[in-house]
């Protein structure tokens, strides 16, 4: 009796196992039948990265036309040039606290704090050093302390209110 129920539980097992593998192909179908019906559209940030990489790299003029086009380049390069952080302003605590305070105010990096002792071996460097660190970077320090906005006046200005806010 124990064969007859072993043959039986076999071939109910082998139909499900076939009846399971039919469903998969028809599920198989199914999509790809309303996938083909799906319209396919790209993305509006895809079309604009793809425009970007396609234009071209330079353009070659020659006499009147390539002055004209300089002259054009030059302009919109004057147009589009990066305007200054802070609209110019030459405040600088408020440049501190709102950019060389991140890491100065913490320590960051080994970023000094204002704290006289902290300054201990910089300060000898002089003033127009500390400067030119500032705006070059220094360290873990990038260069205007990340703000590539920011004028070598305004990073002056700023470096001026640390030295003078040292305790």
């Amino acid at each position: 009796m124990s064969e007859q129920h072993d043959r039986e539980f076999i071939k109910r097992f082998s139909l499900t196992l076939v009846a399971l593998m039919v469903f998969t192909v028809v599920i198989i179908f199914v999509a790809r039948g309303i996938h083909g019906t799906m319209e396919r559209s790209e993305s509006q940030a895809r079309t604009v990265a793809k425009q970007e990489r396609i234009l071209p790299v330079a353009g070659v003029y020659a006499g009147d036309t390539g002055r004209a086009a300089a002259q054009a380049a030059a302009e919109a390069a004057r147009a589009a040039a990066p305007a200054v952080a802070f609209e110019g302003s030459l405040d600088g605590q408020m440049i501190y606290d709102r950019v060389c305070g991140t890491c100065h105010n913490a320590g960051a990096a080994g970023a000094p704090q204002l704290i006289a002792a902290a300054w201990d071996g910089r300060l000898d460097k002089g003033r127009d050093q500390l400067v030119a660190n500032a705006i070059n970077g220094i360290n873990a320090m990038p260069a205007r302390g990340g703000r590539m906005d920011l004028s070598d006046e305004q990073v002056a200005a700023s470096v001026d209110y640390m030295l003078g806010a040292l305790e």
